[in-house]
């Protein structure tokens, strides 16, 4: 479909400052402390965005993360599905399996941020899900621990790159300010995976335990597997990945438009590494606290992923049922992300309601670890999956809010980083001798997230203290030309999008 020898999104023909403050005097845009960008949509535009988000990118992006999500997850409906017995597999050694998964993810991070600056983005995520679902459809035959260890280890190493592919899409193909409902999209497909995943978790466990002597978890694997496999292809040769793609069938008016939205977006892809960029990063207080928060948030994300069906067992619901009640769970984290991006769209802030959601999985914990009736701890449970929202506007803050290809994918590949490492450790505070309660791991979310919302109060700060001196300076707030690539510090007329 889109086969054409054309370069990932835009190439930088160019990289010069000079041209950015040009480009900023003849094209003065409005800026408002929280950043956020004044302009009016023309009707081409607007068609464009149709096509963006109902045929060309977000369908493939809304299938590839609910599929990423479902796939990792399968080790939860499997946790109840007969894997440990099958195996022979103990408690805290189906603890690692969950941590393992991020190991995997962790192991590939350098690798990717030096593949994905150099290869086609649609052929690269294409071989990667086609490979995890290799894997996937493998794990159908595994017989002991040792092998699912290997397994789950490769099926995260494959999987490592997909979000910061994906952030890396949005970010290229659309507005700063339509960023945040796209990034949300991949949360609330995770969301509906969630929801989705435990009905066909349930309707497998009914169905398929024992059909041709196979085990229910052993079905699950092999015909998710068989799935992502299928699906990889047709992102292989049908994912759009540059704003000005023939298979766009862009008419003038929206050419302009493209140029325009790439100056807004700020994103200009680049195969040369600009060392210097992640310099400047590596400088920046804010991401000290965007990768702490990022490890902080997730050590819930490695457990719930992992343990939700066992914690929802340990109330008192069978096997099954149990699989059944992760449904309302999925649907109140989609509820909890559409309501923080409508917010975020209306009125910005974007780490205020980050900090927000935060606080909402503060109150879930604390009625799991303090009240013992079990539609209360159930309740916890569902208040809980509202992190989810608050690390998606985390995600949309660094989109939002950093230029300069190399110094984005720097951001991107820690946050990823440090991601890995709260979800390799959140499983392993779930000790087995404390089930059903899991009271210090319950704990350590708390403390968790209370250190995240300093940590993103301190981040916004931060930068809108940079925006009021550089709009006090006479900053026009519009960015740099379509040609440069140059990064937000660099550029005296970036504001950021609180």
């Amino acid at each position: 479909m889109n086969s054409e020898k054309e370069g990932s999104i835009c190439k930088e023909p160019s990289s010069d400052a000079s041209i950015a403050n040009h480009d900023d005097e003849a094209l003065r845009k409005d800026y408002d402390l929280k950043g956020e960008h004044v302009y009016v949509q023309s009707d081409a535009e607007k068609a464009l965005v149709r096509k963006l988000d109902y045929i060309y990118v977000m369908p493939f992006v809304a299938a590839l993360n609910f599929l990423q999500f479902f796939d990792k997850s399968t080790l939860n409906y499997a946790g109840v599905l007969g894997i440990k017995e099958a195996t022979g597999t103990t408690g805290s050694q189906f603890s690692w399996l969950g941590s393992l998964f991020y190991l995997g993810y962790l192991v590939y991070q350098p690798v990717n941020q030096l593949v994905l600056q150099r290869v086609r983005l649609s052929k690269y995520v294409g071989a990667l899900v086609i490979l995890w679902g290799l894997v996937l459809a493998v794990t159908f035959m595994a017989k002991n621990f040792q092998q699912l260890a290997g397994l789950r280890f490769l099926l995260g190493f494959f999987e490592a790159a997909i979000y910061p592919c994906c952030i890396m899409l949005i970010s290229a193909m659309y507005r700063r300010r339509e960023q945040a409902g796209r990034i949300g999209m991949i949360y609330i497909c995770n969301g509906i995976a969630l929801a989705v995943g435990g009905f066909i978790g349930y309707g497998v466990g009914q169905t398929m335990e024992g059909v041709h002597g196979h085990g229910a978890w052993q079905w699950l694997m092999l015909i998710l597997g068989v799935v992502t496999i299928s699906f990889g292809i047709i992102l292989f040769f049908g994912l759009i990945d540059n704003p000005r793609s023939r298979f766009l069938n862009l008419t003038p008016e929206q050419e302009q438009a493209v140029e325009e939205r790439i100056r807004d977006n700020a994103v200009v892809i680049t195969q040369e590494i600009k060392y210097y960029q992640m310099l400047e990063a590596l400088k920046e207080p804010r991401l000290y606290s965007y990768i702490l928060a990022s490890m902080l948030i997730n050590l819930q994300n490695g457990a719930l992923n992992t343990f939700s069906s066992i914690i929802t067992n340990g109330f008192g619901f069978s096997g099954v049922n149990s699989i059944l009640l992760s449904v309302p769970a999925g649907i109140i984290d989609v509820i909890y992300i559409i309501a923080a991006i409508w917010y975020n769209k209306r009125y910005g802030n974007t780490l205020y309601i980050a900090c927000v959601m935060l606080g909402f999985s503060i109150v879930g914990l604390v009625l799991l670890v303090a009240i013992p009736l079990p539609k209360a701890k159930l309740l916890g449970l569902y208040l809980c999956w509202s992190y989810a929202a608050a690390y998606t506007m985390l995600l949309v803050s660094v989109a939002n809010n950093v230029s300069g290809y190399t110094k984005k994918l720097f951001y991107s590949s820690c946050i990823i980083v440090f991601y890995t490492i709260g979800n390799f450790a959140g499983p392993l505070m779930m000790v087995d001798w404390q089930k059903p309660l899991y009271l210090g791991g319950m704990i350590a979310y708390i403390a968790a997230n209370v250190i995240s919302i300093v940590l993103l109060l301190f981040t916004r700060w931060s930068m809108a203290k940079v925006n009021r001196e550089r709009l006090s300076a006479g900053a026009t707030g519009h960015q740099a030309a379509v040609a440069s690539d140059i990064t937000d510090g660099e550029n005296a007329n970036f504001i950021y999008r609180l």
